[in-house]
């Protein structure tokens, strides 16, 4: 098989431009056919049924705006702490194979910080939840993270972090579960993120299909 024969097969898609569009007076029908094509999927996803309406467990509530930016998704309190959760899946850090894709879906990754008022520092725990369980990654401390500031956002850690989770004492690392789920986070949580996560995802798939197709109008009308 030839070089040009591979790329073919690989990108189909410029074997129907070449037939369609092949000269350069063309970009009009170009534009006309992407624009038809993101509509036809924009009604697609709007069509999609959304799941039941799902409450977060006690003792949290959901963050405003939480839906329209990256950061925490419920907070709660615990006596004088605070616990701020922050929730992404693991489809979106690690690309899950095909036959796997499902397994995927029913994986998320919690950040988890448990701050008190008289510090400047916070508890933070990288979490997996699944179903029917949650399990602790990491624990460490780090500064307190300013106000709906997502767990990404550049904070200096330069205190010693311990030991890797799971090189600790299976006492330790048990007691450390306890803590976590005695102030409510488990895997209760795990039907309303998963649901907050799919608005979330219709949400912004909604808005991506509206922006590229509002940009390529624009474009095509100048």
């Amino acid at each position: 098989m030839s070089i040009r024969a591979a790329a073919a097969r690989r990108h189909p898609w410029r074997s129907l431009l070449a037939r369609h569009f092949s000269s350069s007076s063309s970009s009009a029908a170009v534009d006309s056919l992407l624009l038809r094509s993101l509509k036809e999927h924009y009604l697609e996803v709007s069509r999609m049924t959304p799941p039941p309406k799902v409450n977060p467990p006690s003792p949290f509530t959901i963050v405003k705006g939480g839906l329209d930016r990256d950061g925490p998704v419920l907070r709660g309190a615990y006596k004088d702490e605070e616990i701020s959760i922050t929730v992404m899946r693991l489809a979106n850090i690690v690309p899950a194979d095909a036959d796997d894709d499902e397994n995927s879906i029913n994986q998320l990754f919690l950040h988890v910080d448990v701050s008190k008022p008289s510090r400047a520092d916070s508890l933070h725990f990288l979490c997996g939840l699944y179903p029917d369980a949650l399990g602790i990654h990491s624990v460490c401390l780090r500064p307190k993270a300013e106000s709906g500031a997502a767990p990404e956002s550049s904070r200096v850690v330069s205190k010693y972090q311990g030991r890797v989770f799971y090189e600790l004492d299976q006492k330790l690392r048990d007691a450390f579960h306890i803590f976590i789920e005695s102030r409510g986070v488990n895997e209760k949580l795990f039907p309303f993120l998963q649901a907050w996560l799919y608005v979330k995802d219709h949400r912004n798939l909604m808005r991506w299909f509206k922006s590229v197709g509002a940009f390529i109008n624009e474009q095509k009308s100048a």
